[in-house]
């Protein structure tokens, strides 16, 4: 049985089929995304991201620096050369002139022709209607609603509704219908005022050693954006439930210079000490049974901050500052050794300066932060773009293992902007315009105690990937180290299009481990797409066998509009799904997918969820 589903499996990754490109932009998650990755919670967020940016696309034409600057897989680099090619060649008549820019992946070229489109004059304003209802079956399974009303690209302003599994619905403690909302409204480019946020929003500042509760990439992408850095204010528009809530403004002062101030108020879940402090400051959002809604908003944090930026001639740099207050005393068990140097007390503060220097040969990013106390963290990166397509970075970090950052986010190895040090060095090789090669190295060290990890410890982790891109195959190979774990990591990908609208891609896993005795897994899986006219098929099946979680894989699948599908498997079974959507005229999208998870050693589970997105 296995041997015939390894064949089925096989046979259409060696078919010399054709076509262009359905899959869309989801395949760039897939060639950027690690396993590490994969498994948090931010990449929801990137995901609705993503999905917002594909869905209301920018007029290149008319894009500002800042709207570029903005589109967080872009390098400052990237962004410079698309300037300078509409100042010279502009207007663009399609996305196909993309293909000009030298320094443009073939995914990041692919990525960006989804998030813009070339139009002429000035950019026609209509007031449009957007609702999108989401639903798992059954109901208990959880559902959830966003409305949005969108006027060209001046003006946004909706409301999400969240309703996880099994979390009570017009009921106690959830009388007025969902367990989460999220009103917002974003104003753009009036006058000197650049952005104005009302209701829930996120902030990134620098390259995140104070806040960046926005977008998140992992170490692959990193070689995409080269470490640039980031100040953006945006609406947030997303079922995560970690978001500000409050107001924000950007203001443009003239002459380079830019000031950007928020006040926000965050409720959070957390598990108490019996004297009413805070223990755990808990990120699940998951209220379903009594204890978990016993933690729902136990704490409140006022959050009160901006930023100063200077930037022109390829110059930038900024101040930037926060403030946090906490209705209640956060104070962990230091008993355990790990969290002796973990945020405690009531109130935070958190200033930086990010700096550097960006033209379409070569930039310089760096932040350096300090907290309340004293202590610190910086990060800094240079990267290089040379001749015959190489593009060369490097990156340096030091956190103090005593520096606090509630909302600090930025490029780590152990996840969190606080006790590591080490560097990053990275390699994109652009051999011609089917040929991509992408390598990194990057070292860790941890002076004091982690979770499960003595003091002292550290960490290796190599990957080399290669990339072709034909007119109608997409072969692709990655092979990972992570040195101290012993833990070795492999992906073969063949993909290929049909004149007839079929697309398909075969996909081998493997896993190999050696810290602990042997571990293996591996996984095979298939994936089809087909598009005609108003209809979208997209279907895939899996075969996986696993020794244990720790050789866990993960596969990606398509899914609704903003809703994240990773599927992790471990152990031994079949996972097949099928998803098709149905465009039903101008202003109607339905979409339904199935999916079953076929275990081996105990019984199936399915997963049916349904969408209907109304557009006027």
């Amino acid at each position: 049985m296995k041997r015939q589903l390894l064949l089925l499996f096989i046979m259409p990754a060696f078919l010399r089929l054709g076509a262009q490109e359905l899959h869309g932009w989801e395949p760039y998650l897939n060639q950027v995304m690690t396993a590490e990755d994969a498994a948090t919670e931010n990449w929801q967020q990137t995901y609705d991201l993503l999905c917002d940016l594909t869905q209301h696309p920018i007029n290149i034409n008319k894009a500002t620096r800042e709207e570029l600057e903005a589109l967080p897989f872009l390098s400052a680099q990237q962004v410079e050369e698309l300037m300078a090619y509409l100042y010279r060649y502009a207007p663009m008549r399609s996305t196909a002139e993309l293909r000009m820019l030298k320094l443009l992946t073939p995914a990041q070229r692919t990525l960006l022709s989804y998030c813009i489109y070339a139009g002429e004059g000035e950019t026609k304003r209509y007031v449009h209607h957007d609702l999108t209802a989401t639903a798992k079956l059954p109901l208990s399974e959880g559902h959830w609603l966003r409305y949005q009303l969108q006027y060209g690209d001046r003006l946004k302003a909706g409301l999400v509704a969240d309703q996880d599994a099994d979390e009570p619905f017009l009921k106690a403690p959830n009388r007025w219908g969902y367990d989460y909302y999220a009103p917002y409204l974003q104003l753009n480019r009036y006058h000197r005022l650049e952005t104005l946020v009302l209701g829930s929003y996120r902030v990134s500042m620098g390259m995140g050693l104070v806040m960046n509760n926005s977008f998140a990439l992992g170490k692959i992408a990193m070689l995409q954006n080269l470490g640039r850095s980031t100040n953006t204010l945006r609406a947030h528009s997303s079922r995560m439930e970690n978001a500000l809530q409050g107001a924000g403004a950007t203001l443009n002062l003239g002459r380079g210079w830019h000031v950007t101030a928020f006040a926000g108020y965050v409720p959070m879940d957390a598990t108490l000490n019996k004297d009413g402090s805070v223990r755990t400051i808990l990120t699940t959002g998951y209220h379903r049974t009594t204890a978990e809604l016993s933690k729902k908003h136990n704490l409140h944090a006022t959050k009160v901050g901006g930023t100063l930026r200077y930037q022109a001639h390829g110059w930038h740099w900024g101040l930037n500052g926060l403030y946090t207050h906490l209705d209640r005393e956060l104070r962990p068990d230091t008993k355990q050794l790990y969290n002796l140097y973990k945020p405690q007390g009531t109130n935070f503060v958190n200033m930086s300066m990010d700096y550097g220097y960006a033209n379409r040969r070569w930039a310089l990013n760096g932040e350096t932060a300090v907290d309340g106390h004293g202590h610190m963290a910086t990060i800094n990166s240079v990267s290089l773009a040379m001749d015959g397509g190489l593009t060369l970075m490097a990156l340096q970090r030091f956190y103090q293992y005593r520096y606090t950052g509630l909302d600090a986010q930025s490029y780590s190895d152990g996840g969190c902007v606080q006790n590591e040090s080490g560097a990053y060095i990275g390699a994109n090789w652009q051999l011609s315009p089917k040929w991509q090669v992408a390598a990194y190295a990057d070292w860790a060290y941890f002076p004091w105690v982690r979770y499960r990890h003595p003091a002292g410890t550290w960490t290796m982790d190599y990957l080399l990937q290669g990339l072709y891109t034909g007119n109608h195959w997409k072969l692709s190979a990655r092979y990972r180290l992570k040195a101290k774990e012993h833990a070795h990591r492999t992906r073969l990908s063949a993909e290929c299009n049909t004149p007839i609208g079929l697309s398909l891609r075969t996909q081998l896993d493997g896993y190999y481990g050696a810290a602990d005795g042997t571990t293996l897994g591996g996984m095979l899986s298939e994936s089809v797409a087909y598009a005609h006219k108003w209809l979208r098929l997209n279907a895939g099946a899996g075969y996986y066998h696993t020794d244990d979680y720790s050789s866990r894989l993960y596969v990606y699948e398509n899914g609704p509009l903003y809703t994240y599908a990773m599927q992790q498997l471990y152990g031994e079974g079949l996972r097949y799904w099928l998803m098709a959507r149905v465009q039903a005229g101008r202003k109607m999208l339905l979409t339904a997918k199935m999916g079953v998870s076929n275990y081996f050693d105990k019984p199936a589970k399915t997963d049916v969820m349904v969408q209907l997105r109304l557009k006027i």
